[in-house]
């Protein structure tokens, strides 16, 4: 790269949070919809914009600008708008949609706070949602909005590869199944819709539990999904024995490295030689595009940041490491979706 280009690529760099919240306010304010809307009349200009949205000639012609030096919209020399692909892709994509509300209405003010996390390894910034010692405590205390862009997040990288997931979950008929971080009971309700003969018992914090046993409640399928209150992070967290499978999908993540270990082996206790661990997570190294990895290393700022501060996303190096010193084989390690691996575990 040459010393200009590369000049450009550092103030790129220098402005983001400028960049990101105009696209912010381009999106929320309309004015991407409204471009879009009428790009088959070659664009519009900045009064029609304003006749139609009644946001003003300096607030448009602001956000407009940047906008156009970022590539979102490009102009015309009649002075009419349109959307580019970047654009386009910032406004309707799913995924891109799901990052911007994680970004903005969950960890933007709380990435202030990096550094203070990096030196301390604690979420310095969570104090910008609320006084927990990590999110996980106060998900369910998320204003409505909050929890919207959270879960929205969350789900789009995980309910993907459930449908597929199930397939090698039920190969051996299990009976009763153990979803370790049951999140809003999502993966359980299908278990129990994919099976009339599964029965499922989530493990995680009060709140969460609470809202995935009201979930299966509401869905007919209180009589075969429980629940058990644990805090993995407590000096002595059990879980009984019994289960034919032990369920984490991107559970583990959520955890240092040594308490990822501490986790396992709390499972291996539980497990007899039958029993199969299976653990899905979104590693690193195992991403086909540099936008996935991209994604994934900023989600560990997240989880410095606000989470937890001592968490991230992983390579799968590092995860075969710590199930084989939890005392565990891997029996199977299998690409599911787009973005996920599978490890099959059993009890050495």
């Amino acid at each position: 790269m040459k010393a200009f280009d590369a000049l450009q690529e550092a103030q790129k760099i220098a402005f983001a949070p400028f960049v990101f919240q105009a696209t912010v306010s381009l999106r929320n304010l309309g004015i991407l919809d409204f471009i879009f809307d009428n790009g088959t009349k070659g664009g519009v200009t900045i009064d029609e914009i304003d006749n139609k949205l009644s946001i003003g000639e300096y607030g448009l012609s602001v956000l407009l600008e940047i906008a156009e030096s970022s590539d979102i919209v490009e102009k015309d020399e009649n002075g009419r708008y349109e959307l580019t692909k970047i654009g386009y892709f910032l406004n309707y994509n799913q995924m891109t949609s799901a990052n911007i509300n994680f970004t903005q209405d969950i960890c933007y003010k709380g990435l202030y706070h990096l550094q203070e996390a990096i030196e301390t390894e604690k979420p310095s910034g969570l104090k910008e949602l609320g006084d927990w010692p990590t999110i996980y405590e106060g998900l369910s205390k998320l204003t409505s909005k909050e929890q919207k862009s959270w879960f929205a997040f969350d789900h789009y990288y995980s309910d993907e590869i459930f449908g597929e997931a199930l397939h090698t979950v039920f190969e051996k008929q299990p009976k009763l199944l153990f979803d370790i971080g049951g999140n809003t009971g999502k993966f359980a309700i299908m278990c129990c819709k994919h099976d009339a003969d599964i029965n499922v018992k989530i493990f995680d914090l009060p709140g969460q539990l609470n809202k995935a046993l009201a979930h299966a409640e509401k869905n007919g399928f209180e009589d075969r999904i429980s629940g058990q209150e644990i805090d993995w992070l407590s000096d002595n967290p059990s879980i009984p024995k019994g289960a034919d499978t032990i369920w984490m999908s991107q559970f583990l993540d959520c955890f240092s490295k040594e308490e990822i270990l501490k986790t396992l082996k709390v499972a291996v206790s539980a497990m007899d030689s039958d029993t199969e661990l299976i653990i899905i997570e979104t590693f690193t190294d195992r991403q086909q595009y540099g936008s996935a990895k991209l994604t994934l290393e900023a989600t560990s700022l997240y989880f410095t940041a606000l989470a937890n501060g001592n968490s991230k996303m992983y390579k799968s190096e590092e995860f075969k490491q710590l199930v084989d010193a939890a005392g565990l084989r891997l029996e199977a390690d299998k690409k599911v979706g787009d973005f996920h691996t599978m490890f099959v575990c059993k009890k050495k």
